[in-house]
């Protein structure tokens, strides 16, 4: 399913894969929240609580998850202060659950406390 992610003037395009996580967050669009930041990555609590699916420990640039321990949709633009060496690493492992489409860069201009929106494209 692709989805858009929006902050202010900035606008990306996504798509959600087929885990089951990703299936019940469409199904909870579109999403508002405020972004935190983590070093390169954006998180913000959403209304939902689901088990780790396949977790993963260290993701790509680009990569969407959920964060089961914070109930967080989480946008991986680069490396965290988890991170070792160029790896981005989650505070902890996470359910990937899609794919920013094109270039993220934009996406680094979102601060903390921005108003963020996830809806189906």
């Amino acid at each position: 399913m692709d989805i858009r992610i929006r902050s202010g003037e900035i606008e990306i395009d996504a798509t959600l894969n087929n885990t089951k996580t990703a299936s019940r967050i469409s199904k909870i669009l579109p999403i508002k929240s405020r972004a935190n930041t983590w070093g390169e990555e954006i998180y913000f609590t959403i209304p939902l609580i689901a088990d780790l699916e396949d977790g993963k420990e260290v993701v790509e640039a680009g990569d969407l998850a959920f964060w089961p321990t914070g109930s967080a949709f989480c946008i991986f633009l680069g490396p965290t202060p988890a991170s070792q060496g160029d790896e981005i690493r989650p505070a902890s492992a996470v359910t990937v659950i899609g794919k920013v489409k094109g270039d993220i860069q934009e996406l680094k201009k979102v601060k903390n406390g921005d108003p963020i929106f996830i809806e189906r494209a």
